[in-house]
């Protein structure tokens, strides 16, 4: 009996092996036709296509402005790294210095009702914002990017008194002389931030402005300088005024 099922075993053995054989030639004749498919004919390139061009947007220039200068950040700098997950760290919320032009101020757009002597309360209806001006890379330039700059006058009736302690001086201001803002304790800058004015802005910087007992003012995109000190370096060509005719003393 044993003997009977080694050889059925033997034979079973056999069966496997042959089929196995079989199905790996087969294979292997497959794979050896498709290979040498097409193997005598000549390679034909295909030729350019002679259609229709696609419409393909130009290629964007890239900035070439530095992000820092001699002297501090240029404004575009300053914003790259405020928005930067790896450069953040390194201005957000810091004391930074800002080298650019003033391109915008709201002290000439400063509503009457709220250009007045420090101890005059505003209007209830008046509606005002907090003094400050705007730096860029380029002088006049009003497109490209820019920095809001706060902190240095808490109001309008501030700016009016500096104004008129200044009007009169010919050379920086001493410690005497310097106007201080009544509700910030902060020196109110001598020349005051005019138009066209290239400057190097020193203060705390970051997405939000916090000192004002109005709210938050916050600018996500590019961020707020909070004020501690300015250098002109190159003068405005007129001094910062309110519009005519508005306030008085």
């Amino acid at each position: 009996m044993q003997s009977v099922k080694r050889v059925l075993f033997r034979a079973q053995f056999s069966m496997a092996s042959m089929l196995s054989l079989v199905g790996v030639s087969v294979i292997a004749a497959a794979v050896s036709v498709g290979c040498s498919s097409n193997a005598d004919e000549p390679y034909k390139p295909t030729p350019a296509w002679s259609g229709r061009k696609p419409s393909l947007p130009p290629v964007p220039s890239l900035p070439n402005t530095p992000i820092k200068s001699a002297d501090g950040y240029t404004v575009y700098g300053a914003i790259h790294q405020l928005r930067s997950s790896i450069h953040a760290a390194d201005v957000a919320g810091k004391d930074v210095t800002i080298v650019g032009y003033i391109v915008d101020s709201n002290i000439a757009a400063a509503p009457k009702c709220a250009v007045h002597k420090t101890g005059k309360k505003d209007p209830d209806d008046c509606k005002t914002d907090i003094p400050s001006f705007t730096i860029a890379d380029n002088k006049g330039d009003m497109k490209g990017p820019q920095i809001k700059v706060m902190g240095w006058a808490s109001n309008f009736a501030n700016v009016f008194e500096a104004m008129e302690k200044y009007k009169n001086l010919k050379a920086p201001p001493t410690d005497k002389e310097v106007y201080k803002d009544e509700l910030w304790a902060v020196d109110v800058p001598f020349p005051l931030p005019a138009v066209g004015a290239k400057v190097k802005v020193t203060g705390r910087y970051g997405f939000n402005f916090s000192k004002s007992s109005s709210g938050i003012a916050s600018d996500p995109l590019n961020g707020i300088v909070t004020y501690s000190k300015i250098d002109v370096l190159e003068e405005a060509p007129e001094k910062a005024a309110f519009a005519k005719n508005d306030g008085k003393k």
